[in-house]
């Protein structure tokens, strides 16, 4: 699974507007998606409004690009619309 980040961009290592990110998994009843960001490494992010855990900044919004068969990025996401 595949999302775009469109947004703020913050930390040096955490997520940059316009990139587009491996989703590992959805955690947490939907509420957290699990992203190889700009660390390499995969951290949980909100599947509504990704931002930094100090609210630095207002974070941002993900843009599905690649989905699996059964829809689970779409359940995640839109659950906050």
């Amino acid at each position: 699974m595949k999302v775009k980040y469109i947004g703020e961009s913050f930390g040096v290592d955490s997520l940059t507007d316009g990139c587009v990110y491996e989703c590992v998994g959805v955690e947490g009843d939907f509420g957290f998606l699990r992203i190889v960001d700009d660390s390499g490494e995969d951290y949980l992010y909100s599947a509504t409004n990704p931002r930094p855990l100090d609210h630095s900044c207002g974070g941002g919004r993900w843009e599905i690009v690649e989905d699996d068969p059964i829809g689970t990025l779409q359940k995640a996401i839109g659950r906050g619309k």
